[in-house]
């Protein structure tokens, strides 16, 4: 079973890499991005390292992609339309909907399979030494301390710049 696991994630890994690397639409490229990120992510916990599946969700995921997401959203023209009375919606075709609704029940029922199908309990001991994370956050926060939030302030500059940059700057006449 977890051989079957490791090739679908492979398999979502490499066919997010392909439809990036072909995608002419931007937000369409992000979100396949996203797929990458997440399919590495469950690559890691597949390879036994917690600590770097953990990582590439928090940083890669939550931090820069939606970064990036943010950043194609405010760089994209607006279509001006004079028709005051147009709604934001986008007519999704019926069989859409169907195929939509299949792929989520799918997506859905296979990871209640894997859950159901996998054996969380683990005692006191197997776990403290099957799991880095402990130790990893002891030594962050205690002789790793100090670059540890170097590098926290770094990412609060650089977060101020990039919303300070997306400011709309025009001058009032």
């Amino acid at each position: 079973m977890e051989a079957i696991i490791f090739y679908i994630f492979s398999a979502l890994t490499l066919l997010a890499g392909l439809f990036i690397l072909v995608s002419r639409n931007l937000i369409y490229g992000a979100f396949a991005l996203f797929l990458a990120f997440l399919g590495v992510a469950a690559l890691y916990v597949l390879a036994g390292a917690d600590f770097l599946a953990v990582s590439q969700i928090m940083i890669y995921v939550g931090g820069i992609l939606v970064l990036l997401i943010f950043g194609i959203m405010l760089t994209q023209k607006r279509e001006k339309s004079d028709d005051s009375t147009r709604h934001n919606r986008v007519d999704v075709p019926i069989t859409r909907r169907i195929w939509g609704v299949l792929a989520g029940v799918g997506f859905f029922g296979l990871l209640v399979k894997v859950i159901l199908s996998s054996d969380f309990a683990m005692a006191g001991a197997e776990m403290s030494t099957k799991s880095t994370i402990r130790t990893i956050g002891v030594e962050l926060m205690t002789s790793h301390l100090l670059p540890f939030e170097v590098a926290a302030i770094l990412l609060l500059v650089a977060l101020i710049g990039a919303a300070y940059l997306a400011l709309n700057r025009n001058p009032a006449p």
